[in-house]
Order: C-alpha cells, then sequence, then structure tokens
C-alpha cells in the first residue's frame, strides 16, 4: 500500500471531550446543566462532534443523555463514550454496549486495549481473545446504525513495545467497521518523533480515516497532534482549554488556530475564530476554574507587552512582537507598566486611557521615573492598572483624592474558645466635612472594608456597588520573616466593570488600606467622569475635585 499524503485542502474533524475527559481533571465538576450550557456553546462555536460522557459508567452522564434527547444541536453531533465489551462471546447482551445504544446518539466512540502489557495484565486476555473482542464490539454497533469512533488506548506505547500486537488490534477494529481509529497517547509522553514515525507506520497499512487523542503529561499534546495531522490524521480530539486528567488534554484553543492559521488547513465546519477566547473564558467560569493568562492565543498575557523596547516596535508595527492580529481570536493587545518600562509604555497607555500629554516630554519622563521608583519599592502596576492609572491623573492634574482619612484604630480580639472579631475606627474627611464611624467584621481587612464604606456612603452612595472580588498577598523580601514588606493586590467589581489595585507596605492592614482607598477613588473618579458636568453654583459643581475634572 502507497504511503498516504495528506494536503491542506483536507478537512479536520474537530472531536470535543471537554465534557467527558475534560471533566477527569483535578477539581473539576460539572453539573448536568453545566455541561448543557457547555455543550451549546461548543456547537454555536463549530465543534464537530461532542463526547457527552460515558452512560454505562454513572447516573450523571445517564441523566446528561436522556435530557440531551430533548436538546436541539443544530450543527454537533453528540457522542456517547464506552469500552468494548467484557467478553468475546456476550458482545450482544454487554450491559456497557446496551447504555450507549440506549444514550440515542447516532456517534459512539469505543475505546480497546491495543498495548499488550494492559490486554494480558489488565483484562486477563489471550492476544487472539483481545483481538476478536475488539472486532465483535465494533461489528455489533456499526450493525446497529451507529458511526463507530474506535479508540486504541495507550496505542503509541503498545506500538513501541510490540508493534505487531498493536497494528493486530486496531486492524480488527478496521474489520469490524470502524468509521474512525484513533491513535492515543494515552499516558502522554511519547514524544513528537514518535509520532511522526507510528504515523507513517500506521498509515501504510490502514486505509481507514485516522484521528489522535493526546496527553500532555510532557507538555507536547499540541505538538503532538498538529504532527500526527501532518502525517494523515483527519480526526484530532482535545478538550477546551486543555482541561483533563493529571497535566490535561492536547488544548483545542491551541490546536484550533494552529490548524487554521498556521498550517491553512480547513475544518469540517466554518469556525469564527474571534469567538475563541469567548468560548475558553465561557468555559473556565462554568468549571470555575481560574484562567491560564500565560495560554497562547487566548491568555490574558498572549498579546501582554512589558519592555520597554517591545513596546516601542509595536507601536510602529504590531507584527515585531505579535505573530498573529489579536483580535483573530478573540483577544486583545495590552501594554503593562513596571519598571521595565519606557517612555513608550506611558505613551500607549496615555492614548488607550484617552489622556492628552499635548506633548510633554518631561512629564512623560517624570511619570516613568516615579514609575521605576515606584516598582522598586515593591509596587506592581501590570497587576494593578486602577492604581496606574489613578497616579498618572495625578501627575497630570486630574485626580485628587475623594476622602482623606485623619485617623484610623484597628482591633483584633480573640477568646479561648478560638472565636476571632476585628473593628475598625476611622475619622474620614470630605470637603472638610468629618465623618467619624466604627465597624466589626471577621478580621481586620473585612472590618476595615466595612467602616470604609460607612464612612463614606453619605457623602457617596455608588460605592455600594462596589464589591471585592479577589486579594492577595505576597510577601517580598521573606528573610525578614513577620517584619518583611508585603504587596497587597485587590480585585474589585461593579455591575460593569471589574479593576485592580495595589498597596505596598511592612504592615499588612496599611498596605491593604492603600488598595482599598485606590479601589474606591478609582470607582469615584470613573462615576464622576460618566455623570454630566453640574450646572454651575450647585453644590456638586463646587467640589474642587469636580471643577478640576471638568475642566479637563
Amino acid at each position: 500500500m502507497k504511503e498516504h499524503v495528506i494536503d491542506t485542502s483536507t478537512k479536520i474533524e474537530l472531536f470535543d471531550t471537554t465534557l467527558r475527559d475534560g471533566t477527569q481533571g483535578e477539581g473539576i465538576n460539572l453539573s448536568v446543566e453545566d455541561k448543557l450550557r457547555i455543550a451549546h456553546r461548543l456547537d454555536e462555536f463549530g465543534i464537530d462532534i461532542m463526547e457527552g460522557g460515558w452512560p454505562g459508567s454513572n447516573p450523571r452522564d445517564e441523566e446528561f443523555f436522556e435530557r440531551a434527547k430533548a436538546v436541539d444541536f443544530p450543527q454537533a453531533r453528540l457522542c456517547a463514550f464506552g469500552s468494548t465489551a467484557r467478553y468475546p462471546d456476550a458482545v450482544e447482551t454487554d450491559p456497557n454496549l446496551d447504555a450507549l445504544l440506549k444514550a440515542e446518539t447516532l456517534v459512539v466512540s469505543i475505546f480497546g486495549k491495543t498495548w499488550k502489557f494492559h490486554s494480558q495484565v489488565g483484562l486477563g486476555l489471550e492476544d487472539a481473545e483481545n483481538e476478536d473482542l475488539i472486532f465483535k464490539s465494533v461489528r455489533f454497533l456499526n450493525e446497529q446504525g451507529r458511526r463507530v469512533i474506535f479508540d486504541a488506548e495507550h496505542f503509541f506505547d503498545g506500538f513501541k513495545d510490540d508493534p505487531e500486537f498493536a497494528m493486530a488490534m486496531i486492524e480488527a477494529a478496521a474489520k469490524g467497521g470502524a468509521n474512525v481509529i484513533v491513535l492515543c497517547d494515552t499516558n502522554g509522553g511519547t514524544l513528537t518523533s514518535d509520532v511522526s514515525a507510528i504515523m507513517k507506520a500506521v498509515r501504510k497499512k490502514i486505509d481507514t480515516p485516522l484521528g489522535i487523542h493526546a496527553h500532555d503529561d510532557g507538555g507536547l499534546a499540541v505538538a503532538n497532534s498538529l504532527t500526527a495531522v501532518q502525517h494523515g490524521a483527519t480526526h484530532v480530539q482535545g478538550t477546551i482549554n486543555g482541561v483533563g486528567e493529571r497535566c490535561g488534554n492536547a488544548n483545542l484553543c491551541t490546536i484550533i488556530p494552529d490548524l487554521l492559521l498556521k498550517m491553512k488547513f480547513r475544518t469540517m465546519r466554518d469556525i469564527d475564530l474571534s469567538q475563541l477566547g469567548s468560548l475558553s473564558h465561557f468555559v473556565y467560569e462554568v468549571m470555575n476554574l481560574i484562567p491560564d493568562h500565560r495560554a497562547p492565543y487566548v491568555g490574558k498575557s498572549a498579546f501582554a507587552h512589558k519592555g520597554g523596547i517591545h513596546v516601542s516596535a509595536v507601536m510602529k508595527d504590531s507584527r515585531m512582537y505579535e505573530h498573529i492580529t489579536p483580535e483573530t481570536v478573540g483577544s486583545e493587545q495590552r501594554v503593562l507598566v513596571s519598571d521595565l518600562s519606557g517612555k513608550s509604555n506611558v505613551r500607549y497607555k496615555v492614548k488607550e486611557m484617552g489622556i492628552n500629554l499635548n506633548g510633554d516630554e518631561e512629564l512623560v519622563g517624570r511619570i516613568v521615573g516615579r514609575i521605576k521608583s515606584l516598582e522598586h519599592e515593591g509596587f506592581q502596576f501590570d497587576g494593578a492598572e486602577a492604581s496606574f492609572e489613578l497616579m498618572l491623573r495625578s501627575e497630570t492634574g486630574e485626580f485628587t483624592p475623594f476622602f482623606d482619612v485623619l485617623d484610623s484604630r484597628v482591633h483584633v480580639r480573640y477568646d479561648e474558645d478560638g472565636h476571632t472579631a476585628a473593628d475598625a475606627v476611622l475619622k474620614v474627611t470630605v470637603d472638610g466635612e468629618i465623618e467619624h464611624t466604627a465597624a466589626d467584621g471577621v478580621g481586620p481587612v473585612h472590618a476595615l472594608d466595612n467602616a470604609l464604606r460607612k464612612a463614606l456612603t453619605r457623602f457617596y452612595p455608588e460605592i455600594a456597588e462596589v464589591q471585592l472580588v479577589d486579594y492577595k498577598v505576597r510577601v517580598l523580601n521573606e528573610k525578614h520573616g513577620t517584619k518583611s514588606k508585603v504587596r497587597v493586590l485587590i480585585e474589585s467589581s461593579d455591575e460593569q466593570s471589574s479593576w485592580s489595585t495595589v498597596g505596598v507596605s511592612d504592615n499588612i492592614i496599611e498596605a491593604t488600606w492603600q488598595a482599598l482607598s485606590d479601589s474606591l477613588n478609582y470607582k469615584l473618579f470613573k462615576s464622576t467622569r460618566d455623570e454630566p458636568s453640574p450646572e454651575p453654583g450647585t453644590q456638586e459643581g463646587n467640589r474642587p475635585e469636580t471643577q478640576g475634572l471638568t475642566q479637563n
């Protein structure tokens, strides 16, 4: 048989196993409703086949497939997953295969052992028995009118151990009528060079369409998947964001743009890549996972620039440091500000914020100097852009604080039963008017936050919309022990947006106070700018800080 040569006009079938293999990842637990929501998004995006779960293994997946029968997925096909039958002479009555049929999906995927070690030790089968098991299981499902995808489990390890055995097993699947044979790097440790060599060997003997299912234990799942396509695979399996058992599965959020943009392949359905970032974030949200900011294409940092030389180049032509246009995959270009920044970073951020410096290079230089000085003290503005904007607008004269704290005290109490409590006392001034208040909380940060809100609500009722979303503390000079300086990063949000602020001190309460103060000041600053300019002579118009903002 001649070696198969694939060209880029061949369409690649995308098989998503986020709802099955992806849920085996640590910390992932999806309800039936969660799985249905994700399935709808996968269908809308352009996935060809969605593997919904293993109906024969647990009640949740049984319920998912039962509910999915009443759901219309206009484009994608739902697939039920299972194993070959347990015994070669009892295929027709096997409960696992029966569960696949009851799921009523037009596509089914079943796995079988193609590593002799697993067949003999795990199942206790002779070679001929395992071969017969695969053949009869695939044939049975095929005869029931199902499109059968055979997952050759541990194929690459099995081929390296005993190529004749591994080949015999997938040839049995082909004879049984498998529509696709998927070569699985189940342990995820195969090198890309081995994938290349083994794909070539298999392609010479198998006419059935081939697929690839790779895991990322060696950090090569995406590379191995793309290599398999280069050598004849027309079916690619993976998960959104690479979620999955151990180190995860091949990441479709990387594979899909690589296939379309870099390798110039086509997929079975037209895909709007500008929705890729949104899909990635949606799945993270439903799974309650922290997004990987450094993920290719869709990560928050994928098109972020920090070094001054890089930013200067990107401002001239982004192709100098960006391999694609970010918007192509639903991402955006970001410029960070740090002690590595130069004037180009500041110019970029100033333009992004809509600030006009009127070509004042002396002001730009002063801002750069202040950034470098503050970051030397421990501040980090690439993770706290709201604090950076306040600092920047303070330098330009557009911002003055909306309140000042004249005095503050925080008390923490412990009792012999292990109960803790805290209270904070604040004396705050707004436009010369003093507000003296106190509040308690479960801890000092909570008490301080409550007291500050209580003191300011009479003046600025809009701060009631602000919620604390995240709170992080990092020790900056660990060798000083409990005397070390700390950096506090706070993320806040309202109904429209979210923002991050920073504080640094050798006192964690002081650092927290700085970040909290910036957070509320940022909310008030944005709210004031969004409001229409007050009429002359009104109380609002007489505020010095408001007058300064309307003048600018």
